[in-house]
């Protein structure tokens, strides 16, 4: 993910107070969660200016096995990007598909390493997944994330990330050799230049 790319265009686009633009707020909240130290953060807000003029678009997919995709990009040339996109589905199984997005939700993730005191989190309203036995996802509405993750700090758990995204609402189940296509579109599409994120629906291996 390119958080500095993403920090960019969001101050292009509405400014450089998050208090006033909730997409930078939001963006912010992502590089605290990844602990991107506050001098890059100010650095990549300060080259807003001198940064190309990009355009956000959200992609829907098809992948291998009925899998759904949505794919994040920033680019300068909304052609280029599209027909590379485009490309690389039709070559790797895939194809752009209108309707993928029913698949997610969009939500407020953070997710906590170590031990979590369960009780006193879901007193936050808030929905927990296991990742790990090491780590912790939570979800939320986008519009709480900040107060959730300071919430979750204040029990003494640490954040490894938190931010907005496309949470799966079910997720398919693909056969071995579906999978091994799915992970090298995936991995093709997250090698793109303008990409900044690719979110599927497959269900990971136990």
């Amino acid at each position: 993910m390119n958080l500095a790319m993403m920090l960019r265009h969001a101050v292009r686009e509405g400014g450089a107070n998050p208090d006033f633009n909730t997409q930078l707020g939001n963006i912010i909240e992502q590089c605290q969660g990844a602990n991107m130290p506050k001098a890059s953060i100010k650095a990549a807000m300060k080259g807003a200016d001198k940064s190309k003029a990009s355009s956000y678009a959200l992609y829907e997919a098809r992948g291998p096995g009925g899998s759904s995709l949505l794919i994040e990009i920033l680019t300068d040339n909304n052609t280029r990007s599209h027909q590379e996109i485009k490309h690389i589905l039709n070559k790797n199984g895939g194809a752009l598909s209108d309707g993928a997005r029913h698949s997610f939700q969009w939500k407020g993730v953070v997710v906590l390493v170590g031990e979590v005191p369960l009780d006193r989190a879901l007193g936050l309203a808030i929905e927990p997944r296991t990742v790990s036995l090491l780590l912790f996802q939570f979800l939320c509405d986008v519009t709480s994330l900040r107060s959730v993750r300071e919430a979750l700090q204040a029990l003494g758990v640490q954040t490894l990330s938190a931010g907005p995204e496309f949470v799966a609402c079910s997720s398919v189940q693909l056969s071995d050799s579906e999978l091994e296509a799915a992970s090298k579109l995936l991995e093709l599409l997250n090698d793109c230049h303008d990409v900044i994120r690719v979110y599927d629906n497959i269900q990971p291996l136990n």
